[in-house]
């Protein structure tokens, strides 16, 4: 007769899990104590005045030179018209690249009808202001900025720049995030996101820009 097979016993395997978990939370607690957590960053925006009562002698007024007007159009390109565009003159718009050797050096090297260099004088207050942040608030420091963004300059009122930034149905999401980089970069105060018109349209077709 055949030996009957033993049957093989089945072992039950346990896992124990409680080292582990003491493991894991020390190292969320050593992660919760050596982590500092990055701070929410936001970006000044400048709205136009709401206030009825204001005197003509209050409204500022934009001079033309005081205004560049920037498109942002496809392949990574990006082209700029110093004071109101010459819709009958392609010749006004101009090419430049992203960057400090690009459009952030056309705004900081740009001058106005009266001389100046708005942009490069916001700059420099800003850059003057940077090496007394240690010894100011958060709060201090950011009401410093948008007074210098304001155009207010040890205590004296200058124009500052006001940028227009349109962007043609080809550009990208990206080079858009990108242009309002350099006005936070360059700290400029007013500028906004405009709809190209059909005027601009034309005038970019001239110079077969997409």
């Amino acid at each position: 007769m055949a030996k009957k097979q033993e049957k093989q016993k089945k072992m039950n395997v346990r896992v124990d899990f409680t080292p582990m978990v003491d493991m894991m939370m020390l190292l969320i607690t050593f992660f919760m104590l050596c982590t500092s957590l990055a701070k929410p960053q936001s970006m000044e925006l400048s709205m136009p005045s709401n206030d009825k009562n204001l005197e003509d002698n209050d409204k500022s007024v934009t001079k033309a030179s005081y205004t560049i007007t920037m498109y942002v159009a496809s392949n990574n390109k990006l082209y700029y018209v110093e004071g109101q565009p010459k819709y009958d003159d392609p010749s006004c718009l101009k090419e430049t690249t992203w960057g400090k050797n690009g459009i952030r050096k056309v705004l900081q090297k740009h001058v106005t009808e009266d001389g100046t260099q708005p942009v490069l004088q916001v700059m420099m207050a800003k850059a003057k202001l940077d090496e007394q942040k240690d010894k100011m608030t958060e709060a201090e420091y950011s009401a410093e900025l948008s007074k210098i963004k304001g155009g207010v300059i040890n205590g004296e009122k200058i124009q500052t720049m006001t940028i227009i930034i349109k962007a043609t149905d080809a550009s990208t999401y990206k080079n858009v995030v990108d242009a309002l980089d350099e006005m936070q970069i360059c700290s400029i105060g007013k500028y906004v996101l405009d709809k190209i018109n059909d005027q601009d349209k034309k005038l970019l077709e001239e110079k077969g820009v997409k």
